[in-house]
């Protein structure tokens, strides 16, 4: 058979196909491997929930994990995480996070998450985004805990001097954060007599991603949203609500969301999952949550719980 032949160099070219297939397979593996997951290390409330730590959520694209909001028991879900497979969430690793807002339940596991990742042997600054006030919030905590890093550093734990350190970012809505990985805008929602609460939503390779935090019901995250694969929303019970005090009943009005008025928002954000966190159910279940949003909403809802994965 003549080297130049039709058939020949037809096998030649098919080879080389192949071989650029493959190259472009290779090429794009990462974003195999960097499947975005989403990782609930808390989805509590202020109420003491021995199941439920503070609220706190990862998402996670290949190698890195970006936390959102930093509830009680954040850092030890983490490891929880860790160990259930999920790499990115060594306590060491955990260097971004974005708070929406400065409620104590979103944001008691700071100093853990400023202090204990660096005690293992985080080297670098942890970077933090939020609302104004968190500048001056985490200047407190260093301050508080100042015998502490003078005793790790100075002392026989010979610790490093930067692992403790923040790189606060005070923000505003818009694009807030980006990298081969993701992009990161902040949206404003609408949390009682906060001056500043923020949602988020995660653009990665594979996914759109939109959380919350703590609103009541926006127009907001229904921009934000509008199709998205994934959004993670704040609830409350419409029974559990209806016995509550008149007193409470107003506070909630005015800072969350319940469970119809969720189905309306997701019947207009069209996610293709809703996934349920931050739950106030007040005696109410699960069960009677997910059925009150069926009432208004056909579409795929989950109620998540600690260490769940998506």
């Amino acid at each position: 058979m003549a080297l130049h032949s039709p058939k020949h160099l037809l096998g030649l070219f098919l080879a080389l196909l192949a071989g650029s297939d493959l190259l472009l397979s290779q090429q794009s593996s990462p974003s195999l491997h960097s499947a975005t997951r989403i990782v609930m290390l808390g989805t509590g409330t202020p109420n003491p929930d021995p199941n439920r730590a503070g609220p706190g959520v990862a998402i996670v694209v290949g190698e890195t994990a970006y936390l959102v909001d930093s509830g009680t028991g954040l850092v030890r879900r983490a490891a929880g995480a860790e160990q259930n497979g999920i790499k990115a969430l060594n306590p060491e690793r955990l260097g971004i996070v974005f708070i929406t807002h400065l409620h104590s339940d979103h944001t008691l596991g700071y100093p853990d998450l400023i202090l204990t990742p660096w005690i293992l042997g985080r080297d670098k600054l942890l970077e933090a985004y939020g609302p104004k006030g968190l500048r001056a919030m985490t200047q407190h905590i260093l301050r508080a805990w100042r015998e502490d890093i003078v005793i790790r550093t100075n002392g026989l734990e010979h610790a490093n001097h930067i692992g403790y350190r923040v790189n606060v970012h005070e923000i505003q809505p818009g694009l807030i954060y980006q990298d081969p990985n993701v992009r990161v805008t902040a949206f404003l929602v609408s949390h009682g007599s906060w001056k500043q609460a923020f949602g988020y939503r995660f653009d990665t390779p594979d996914r759109s991603i939109v959380l919350s935090g703590d609103t009541t019901p926006s127009q907001n995250v229904m921009k934000a949203c509008s199709g998205c694969d994934v959004l993670i929303h704040e609830v409350y019970s419409q029974a559990g609500f209806e016995t509550r005090p008149a007193d409470w009943q107003q506070y909630h009005l005015h800072f969350h969301t319940s469970s119809k008025e969720l189905g309306y928002i997701a019947n207009q954000a069209r996610p293709g999952l809703l996934i349920l966190y931050h739950q106030l159910l007040w005696g109410s279940t699960e069960e009677q949550l997910l059925k009150e949003i069926h009432q208004v909403y056909s579409g795929k809802v989950v109620s998540a719980h600690d260490l769940d994965q998506y």
